[in-house]
């Protein structure tokens, strides 16, 4: 009489010296969650370069002491998202490791790639006449194109600061993530978490703005200089903020990945 095959396992590589019979399950749940991150983080990229030709002024009666400069700071709504990037690679790097990390920084490369072609192409194809919304006063589908256009409006130049920004700042921080692992043994996730995620944030914002802002706008480097620090300081609050946000992420990852405790400090996770 025939037996039933075993179920397929995959070795457990995520801690310890021995690894462990791991349910296909599991290891299909596994892949999943990262095939869920990865859409994720592709996704609140892609939506960062939408709303982020918005800008609202932050403190509009003054800015703090602390903060240098005067009046209002004007800042893209980008900034809203774009943090929760940073997150992501940090949660990818901390479950499954550099590699992973990386690729799914190249995949939202080419993804922004991929929408800035088919934006392009919808930019270009002409109006339709019933392409009006009157409740709004917009009865001429000659000022809908001309809104669709402003809409997804960004200089080459600013489109070439911020690619080459974020594919820079989101490689360093996934090797400067694993840079603190080694040096602390895979203890104090907080210093890796803020270690990695504040300088780059600060080359992120080194990166575009000095490009964008010298080069298209001609400011002097001194006035940039005050606009990378005044950026800089919000994005050093929104990074600390969200240090609860990536241990919350790691426990409820190891229970729904079935991730043991055991041996979390002798190296880094599924690689």
């Amino acid at each position: 009489m025939p037996t039933a095959s075993p179920q397929r396992v995959a070795p457990d590589r995520t801690q310890g010296d021995a690894p462990d019979p791991v349910p296909a399950a599991v290891v299909l749940r596994r892949e999943r969650a990262f095939a869920f991150a990865t859409a994720a983080f592709a996704v609140v990229l892609v939506l960062t370069n939408v709303i982020g030709v918005k800008l609202f002024a932050l403190f509009p009666d003054g800015r703090p002491s602390w903060m240098p400069g005067s009046g209002a700071l004007t800042l893209t709504t980008g900034i809203i998202s774009y943090p929760l990037t940073f997150l992501l690679t940090d949660l990818v790097s901390e479950i499954w490791g550099r590699k992973r990390a990386d690729f799914m920084v190249l995949v939202g490369f080419a993804m922004s790639l991929l929408m800035l072609v088919l934006v392009s192409i919808a930019r270009a194809l002409p109006p339709s006449d019933f392409w009006t919304v009157p409740q709004l006063g917009v009865t001429d589908s000659g000022e809908m194109q001309r809104a669709f256009e402003i809409s997804f409006y960004n200089p080459q130049i600013l489109l070439f600061a911020s690619m080459a920004a974020y594919l820079v700042a989101q490689l360093f921080d996934v090797r400067l993530y694993h840079f603190w692992w080694r040096l602390t043994k895979g203890r104090h996730m907080w210093l890796r978490n803020n270690g990695s995620t504040l300088i780059s944030q600060l080359v992120d914002t080194a990166i575009v703005n000095g490009i964008f802002l010298r080069f298209a706008l001609d400011f002097s480097w001194s006035a940039i200089l005050e606009v990378i620090v005044a950026v800089y300081l919000v994005k050093v609050v929104l990074a600390l903020l969200d240090t609860p946000l990536i241990y919350a992420g790691r426990a409820f990852l190891r229970r729904f990945l079935s991730i043991p405790d055991r041996g979390i400090a002798t190296r880094a996770p599924l690689a």
